[in-house]
Order: structure tokens, then sequence, then C-alpha cells
């Protein structure tokens, strides 16, 4: 057996309706462990084609990252034929992943039943903002919106900032590994059992389960959090961000071995005996920050570093992108792969790669981000269909 055919999900195919984030990026975690995706797009292509950089040939940085090495058909799904071509898709796939508004691929004719019926073992997977079912159930909603409905943007920023979303797509990001695992575990059952299944995977969820600490502790307390800004959810004032001599520097002093090392190492030793307990912490922490604040600013951010590593303290520069992609610790993981961009013209990016290792079967990066219907008139062939049909379909507007 070939090293390809041993991959984790070698064979397996995926029929990707998905647009955006959340869905690509789920599939796209799938294709680096061996699966075949082939991204039906509509008519004017996946929406973030077209987002910021984007170039003549419809393919933004967001869209390379999450649909290299995936084919892609240019398929107008509204067509009276969109169900010939989908029906012969779905006879050889493994798995259907999309994110429509709830109730769109039923009004498609393309329901989880129906191609049920076609291939009785398959994993239909949707993936919504708020689920299939509720009260909210088709309502549309975006990464921004599911931040502010699920309680995250309460409990980011300080009192002057107010309530903060992140300044990255936190849950279409955890939605796309939610799903990929989700979908990487019916398979595994289907495996053994030889049943396929319908998954529901909702933003919301995703967003409830990635606070399940701060929820827990609002269900058993009914004490609502307060927008406490970079400091610890544990509220201790010695887990904070501080701002040093030159730029800013997370502390991370739980521990009480490590809090004693922290008043050591910033040269208030003799303080740590009046806050020696987490709980006098808490009530002094004004004046925890009187001492602290003024002794870290002295310093510049990498006398920091050095100075608290050695004492066995987590500490952390506050860096930014330039920082983190030029870091040798993220070279050394092999964090990003390199992709062409723009297309067919040589150039090499760096975009993120699937988010684990295995010293078997590590997650691999193979093919470009396809331009749109690139692979449209190959896979018509590969499922059968004769010019005539193709010629058809062109002309009356399907492809």
């Amino acid at each position: 057996m070939s090293e390809e055919d041993q991959r984790a999900l070698s064979g397996i195919r995926i029929v990707d309706f998905s647009q955006v984030l959340a869905g690509p990026f789920a599939s796209q975690q799938l294709i680096q462990l061996g699966a075949e995706v082939i991204k039906i797009e509509p008519p004017e292509g996946d929406m973030t084609r077209s987002l910021i950089w984007h170039n003549e040939h419809g393919t933004s940085p967001s869209f390379l990252a999450g649909n290299f090495g995936k084919r892609s058909i240019r398929l107008d799904l509204k067509h009276p034929d969109a169900r010939t071509v989908v029906d012969r898709l779905v006879a050889q796939a493994d798995v259907v992943l999309e994110n429509f508004k709830p109730g769109t691929m039923a009004r498609l004719g393309l329901e989880y039943e129906r191609l049920k019926a076609i291939k009785p073992d398959l994993i239909f997977a949707s993936v919504s903002g708020f689920g299939q079912s509720g009260p909210l159930s088709e309502q549309p909603a975006f990464d921004g919106a599911i931040q502010a409905f699920s309680g995250m943007m309460s409990v980011s920023g300080d009192t002057a900032s107010g309530p903060l979303r992140t300044g990255y797509f936190a849950v279409d990001m955890s939605t796309a590994l939610n799903a990929a695992f989700a979908i990487s575990a019916a398979l595994l059952r289907r495996e053994r059992t030889g049943l396929g299944q319908r998954l529901d995977v909702s933003m919301l969820e995703t967003a409830l389960f990635m606070q399940a600490p701060q929820l827990s502790n609002y269900c058993v307390s009914g004490q609502l959090p307060e927008l406490i800004g970079n400091m610890s959810p544990t509220r201790q004032p010695t887990c904070n961000v501080f701002q040093s001599k030159d730029g800013f520097v997370q502390i991370v002093a739980l521990k009480e071995k490590h809090v004693q090392r922290l008043f050591d190492v910033i040269g208030q030793g003799a303080d740590y005996a009046r806050f020696n307990n987490p709980d006098i912490r808490l009530r002094e922490t004004k004046a925890v920050n009187a001492i602290l604040q003024p002794a870290i600013a002295r310093q510049p951010t990498r006398y920091w570093l050095e100075a608290l590593t050695d004492a066995g303290i987590p500490v952390s520069p506050i860096q930014d992108y330039g920082d983190l992609v030029a870091h040798p610790q993220v070279h050394d993981r092999a964090a990003f792969v390199q992709q062409e961009y723009p297309p067919q013209s040589g150039e090499l990016v760096d975009v993120v790669r699937a988010a684990h290792q295995g010293d078997e079967d590590r997650p691999q990066a193979s093919g470009v981000a396809p331009t749109l219907g690139e692979h449209t008139l190959e896979v018509l062939d590969e499922l059968g269909f004769n010019a005539s049909d193709i010629a058809r379909f062109r002309d009356g507007g399907l492809i």
C-alpha cells in the first residue's frame, strides 16, 4: 500500500456546497488528511473569492487558505437540471457538506432524505448559525452576530471600551474544527456500523462550548462576569497584560510559587507577605497592581521575557502578525505551507495548514486553490456525461 493510500481519509469523497469560512475550512482540514473535495460554487462563485486583496483570478487570501487542493464546479443549483448532476455526484460521495440557511437544500430538492435514497450510507453535514431547529433556525448569521448573541462580547473588553468582538473570526474557525471533528467521527461510526447520518453543527453551540468554563461558572453561581480587559477570568491581578518600557507583556502568575517568584523578580519580595493568598490578592487588586505595574514599566519587554522565564513564570510578548510569522517556533513546527498566489504567477506565499502534527500521516497540503469552475468539465466527464450533455448544460446556463 502506498503512503498516499495509508492516509486517514484516503478514498473519501466530499461534495462541498459550503461558502465563506466555517464550511470551507472544515473540509480544508479533511482534505489535508487525504480526502477528495469537490466544491460546488454558484455562478458568481464563493463570496470569499471577492474579499480583500482579491485578484483577477477570483482568489482572495481567505479563499486561498480555505480551499487549496479542492476541485471547483460552477453550477446553478436553481437550474432544473442541477439535480441530475448532483445526484451522480452524491452516488459516488461519502460526505455532503453544506452551510446554507436551514431549509435551502430542501427547496433545491437536495434534502438529506432524498440524497440518502441515492446513497444510503451518506453522511450529510449541515453547518448553520443557530442550528436546524428552534425559533431562530432560519435566521442568517455571521461570526460577529454569534459572538454578540452567545455572550462572547459581553465578557470581552473593559469598562472604557464596552463589549468587544474578537479581532479574528473566532466562531467561524472553531465551528470549522467542530464540523471536521463531527464528520470524522461519523466516518468512523459508518466504518463500524455501515450507517450514514445527518449532522447538525451550529455556530451558536460551538460558541457555547468555547465558553464552557465561564458559562458553567454563571450557571452555578448566578453571577454575571464583568468586563475585565486583559485580566485572566480568574481575576487574579498577577495574571494580566502589563506595559513594559517598550511594549506590552503578558504574565500568568497563578500558582503560588509563581506569584512569590514574581514579587522577587521585580524586586518587591518583601511585599509578598502582604499578598500571600489568592483571596487577599483578589480583594487587594488595586494595591497589587500599584506594585506590579510601575516595576514592570521600568524595563523593556525582552528583559522581562528572560527574567521571568528563568524564574519559571509563564510569560509572553504581545506579538503582531509580523513577529509571529517570523518566529523560529512557527517555522520549526511547519505551521505554514506554500501556495502559488496569484494563480499561475509562479509566486509563492505562506498559508496556515491544519493545526496538528503526527509522526505518521501528518496533514499535507496538495494542489492550489481552484479558479471558479476550473474542474467543471473534468468532473462532468468523470460522472459519465457525454459531450452532448455538457453542451446542453452549457447552453441552458446550468454550468
